[in-house]
């Protein structure tokens, strides 16, 4: 499989190159960032998006803020303020933490939260793949570029492919964003991954009609209790597939599980800009002044989930003692 992956370092030159997703597919455009500073603007502007490819570039903005001679407590800040949703995020900030009396240390453990995320996701699609069949629905982006590994959810679509159990896949456009158009195709198609375009709203009709075999999506943060924030609209394609039957999974690695949390309730959901509604890669769509709403998540209870696919297997209920024991806190 072409990866085409969202970031790329260069020591030699102090920098931490984010492959601008605003522009994809039309345009590939690298943006340079030699601070801490500079990544938390990548992050906070979706110029780099999906949780683990933020808590990647996070790290290494750390990394960046030895090398420019940044306060690493204030760079510590401005990164864990730059998105509130995604744990990923703070995970890796966390890892980062004990390392910084040292550029080396700092370094070091960069690479290594990158290699794991390479190493996980190549479990989770295998064991994404396992719970596969026929036509696959997917909302969002959750390949390589969401991820700077092999992706989860759609690493379990296209390693689903690969085996020969799925046959086909409805891609979500996922409005205001539009990662699914825009990167999700992007990424099937180079994979050579049988896949169909569809508007968000469409999903109920597509079930309706016995054209989805099995939902699978990506996670941002997940309680112990198994609810979890996901992209906008996440929820609604939870309820459609229980209501028809359908097996509904969140594929994540364990780091986006937030031990914190017993519920989903206390997930932090971010709402951004309305001008990402009312208008389409600058073009308005709206009447001028018209008001608008912009949750960029939602939380899908556990009730609606029929297993977690994890780097440690396919989790079922009850998830909280599954989870309990994936991560080692039975």
């Amino acid at each position: 499989m072409e990866r085409v992956l969202p970031f790329r370092f260069e020591p030699a030159q102090k920098t931490f190159w984010l492959l601008d997703q605003r522009k994809l597919p039309f345009e590939e455009i690298w943006i340079p960032c030699r601070s801490a500073t500079a990544v938390a603007g990548g992050i906070r502007e979706m110029v780099v998006r999906g949780a683990p490819a933020i808590g990647v570039s996070a790290a290494y903005g750390v990394v960046l803020a030895h090398f420019a001679g940044e306060d690493l407590v204030q760079a510590d800040a401005i990164l864990r303020a730059s998105r509130p949703t995604a744990v990923n995020l703070f995970y890796a900030l966390d890892r980062m933490k004990p390392c910084w009396g040292s550029l080396e240390a700092s370094l070091s453990e960069a690479r290594a939260i990158w290699s794991e995320v390479e190493t996980t996701e190549q479990a989770i699609s295998q064991h994404g793949a396992k719970v596969l069949r026929g036509q696959v629905l997917t909302h969002c982006n959750t390949g390589p570029l969401a991820t700077g590994g092999y992706g989860t959810a759609l690493g379990a679509i296209i390693e689903g492919h690969r085996q020969g159990r799925v046959q086909h896949v409805w891609v979500d456009e996922t409005r205001p964003y539009l990662q699914g158009a825009r990167l999700t195709a992007y990424e099937l198609q180079k994979a050579g991954v049988p896949a169909t375009l569809v508007t968000d709203n469409m999903a109920g009709y597509l079930m309706s009609q016995k054209k989805v075999d099995a939902v699978i999506l990506g996670t941002d943060r997940m309680a112990l209790n198994g609810d979890f924030a996901n992209k906008i609209g996440s929820y609604a394609l939870a309820v459609l597939a229980k209501h028809h039957g359908i097996p509904f999974y969140p594929a994540l690695p364990l780091s986006s599980v937030d031990p914190r949390l017993h519920s989903g309730e206390a997930i932090p959901i971010e709402e951004r800009s309305a001008e990402e509604v009312v208008s389409v890669r600058g073009a308005p769509i709206a009447p001028a002044g018209f008001p608008a709403f912009h949750p960029a998540f939602d939380v899908t209870p556990h009730t609606l989930v029929t297993g977690i696919v994890t780097e440690k297997g396919v989790l079922y209920p009850p998830f909280d003692e599954a989870l309990r024991r994936a991560l080692g806190l039975a």
